[in-house]
């Protein structure tokens, strides 16, 4: 039941955090991504912003099994850095190469700073979901 709550959080943190900041970004022109996307994505056609989501919840999961190894000192600073540093190297190294996008190393600083504050924000959100859902 425990990582139940675990995806769940994730999930939500895509919605409230992640999202948000990424419009944020978008509405300064610093992305040309547009949050809460409903295009739909490969291969079950859901929406975008729904198969982020998803994904979102299996990293909580994750996340919360690396953290409790860690043990819960700097809880917010550990849950920062692994959805900053994990999350995007894995989009950066893996997931954009799989989905087409070309592997610029001239505009790998700022893709990783990018990805880095969004995926952070996610961890964060993840630990506060984690608190505040009744259990």
């Amino acid at each position: 039941m425990r990582w139940l709550f675990c995806f769940i959080a994730g999930f939500l943190a895509v919605f409230c955090f992640h999202q948000p900041a990424l419009g944020l970004l978008n509405a300064a022109g610093i992305v040309p991504i547009a949050p809460f996307s409903l295009t739909p994505t490969a291969p079950f056609g859901v929406p975008s912003v729904v198969s982020g989501a998803f994904f979102g919840g299996l990293w909580a999961i994750v996340m919360i099994a690396v953290l409790n190894r860690l043990g819960s000192a700097l809880i917010w600073l550990k849950a920062a850095l692994f959805g900053g540093v994990a999350l995007t190297s894995v989009a950066l190294l893996l997931v954009f190469p799989l989905k087409g996008y070309p592997f610029d190393v001239a505009q790998l600083p700022g893709r990783f700073m990018i990805g880095f504050v969004l995926n952070a924000l996610w961890g964060i959100g993840t630990i506060v979901f984690l608190r505040v859902l009744p259990r």
